[in-house]
């Protein structure tokens, strides 16, 4: 669980002044997304990026692994092994909230959770400066539930990568009710910055993006707990038959079980719609903790 510890501060004004220019950016969290997004912002953007994670074993992991990223940019003639030099050196890593004082925007990438996310929102309240922007990667999470967890959430919106960050090109945009354009515009020319192509959608459980693919993941599933095919003949039919590039249960296990239940949650009990049940299988396989790739186990063995 990723926690954080209680700090005070004093109250703010409402109005307030926004530079509509991203110069200097934190990311919360050092996970698969945290990382891909502070690699893109100090790689493409140029932008000097501060990685937060309040386990150090995490931090460690994350930044070898963006240099081994960097280094296989440098082998197959991406970048110069002086910009990938240079794109590290624009990291830097810290355990606590306080050196995001002089932050413009932050980025928070943890646990699809949303409890946890609104308890992080309220410390980076705390601690950031009041212009800054406080934007959440959520793939399904209420940005104006997040946002009423702050002061400012005039200053809050979300901001869904794809995964992985470095390869996929979209960034999806979502202000909630309270974001202002201002907030919008900037975090655009942000997402911009960074090489990505944005769509916007409106704050509705799931967005655009989870709202298409997760019911499409979730009836694979389904398929294969009613015995109407195997994992493997579901999955060649849909990348064959109808040419996704992936079958559903790989994707499912790519993106993690997990995330996957998570998102479907959200929707069904953000919507009330029995469309968005979660698959008793599906269910049945978190709780075995066979969360896919990344737990060696998932609808496949990995």
């Amino acid at each position: 669980m990723f926690t954080l510890a209680h700090a005070t501060g004093a109250s703010r004004p409402l109005a307030r002044a926004m530079s509509t220019q991203v110069q200097r950016l934190g990311v919360v969290g050092a996970g698969q997304m945290g990382l891909g997004i502070a690699l893109v912002a100090a790689k493409v953007a140029k932008l000097p990026v501060i990685l937060m994670d309040t386990k150090q074993e995490q931090i460690d992991k994350g930044l070898k692994f963006m240099e081994k990223l960097l280094e296989k940019d440098v082998a197959k003639n991406r970048i110069s092994s002086e910009d990938a030099a240079a794109a590290i050196k624009r990291v830097t890593a810290t355990s606590s909230l306080k050196d995001f004082s002089d932050i413009d925007m932050v980025i928070e990438a943890v646990s699809e959770n949303e409890i946890l996310k609104q308890s992080i929102f309220a410390e980076l309240d705390k601690w950031t400066k009041p212009e800054a922007i406080l934007a959440t990667n959520t793939s399904s999470i209420s940005i104006t539930k997040i946002a009423a967890a702050t002061q400012k959430a005039d200053r809050v919106i979300g901001m869904h990568f794809m995964n992985p960050v470095p390869v996929m090109k979209l960034v999806e945009i979502i202000p909630g009710l309270q974001t202002s354009s201002a907030t919008l515009d900037a975090t655009k020319a942000l997402a911009t910055a960074m090489g990505k192509t944005c769509t916007t959608s409106q704050d509705v459980p799931g967005f655009v993006a989870n709202r298409l693919l997760m019911p499409y993941i979730n009836e694979a599933i389904m398929t294969l707990e009613s015995g109407i095919a195997t994992r493997e003949d579901i999955d060649t039919t849909m990348k064959l038959g109808c040419n996704m590039p992936m079958g559903p249960l790989t994707l499912a296990d790519f993106i993690g079980l997990d995330t996957c239940l998570a998102i479907m949650k959200v929707m069904y009990d953000g919507t009330g719609d029995s469309k968005f049940r979660p698959s008793v299988l599906l269910q049945k396989y978190v709780d075995a903790g066979w969360m896919g790739k990344k737990s060696g186990r998932g609808i496949y063995e990995y």
